[in-house]
């Protein structure tokens, strides 16, 4: 068994999954009596339990250092942003950057609605969940 088997496990689950989609209020017309309500994201069930995998991982592995995720990214020459996370050749980098890659897609959406549906619509998180199955 191996220690990222608690994210890689969702391999076959994205494939399968709807992720989430976009909520806009088509309904209201902005008036007091019927604000319109921001656009968000409804993220399925396996996106919540991810996300609480992901930071499961993290708190249980506090050596690898997660928690600077934007400076192990930018250590193997990488922008936290989604440009740089996106298009990174992830076939030559080690277990801690492909993991810093995974938590600052978690974290960008604290900052920036949909961020993280993004990586997982382009396939990002299944190739970087693939790349950590592929190193243990």
């Amino acid at each position: 068994m191996s220690k990222f088997d608690i994210l890689t496990k969702y391999i076959p689950i994205i494939q399968a999954d709807g992720i989430g989609e976009w909520v806009v209020d088509k309904e209201n017309d902005g008036t007091p009596e019927h604000p319109i309500q921001m656009p968000f994201v409804d993220y399925s069930e396996m996106v919540h339990n991810f996300i609480d995998d992901v930071y499961a991982f993290e708190e249980s592995n506090k050596d690898m250092e997660l928690t600077r995720y934007g400076d192990i990214l930018k250590d193997n020459g990488l922008e936290w942003d989604s440009e740089s996370m996106e298009n990174a050749d992830v076939s030559n980098l080690n277990a801690q950057c492909v993991l810093a890659l995974i938590m600052g897609a978690v974290r960008a959406e604290r900052f920036c609605d949909g961020a993280l549906l993004d990586f997982f619509k382009s396939g990002c998180i299944l190739k970087w969940l693939e790349r950590l199955n592929s190193i243990e």
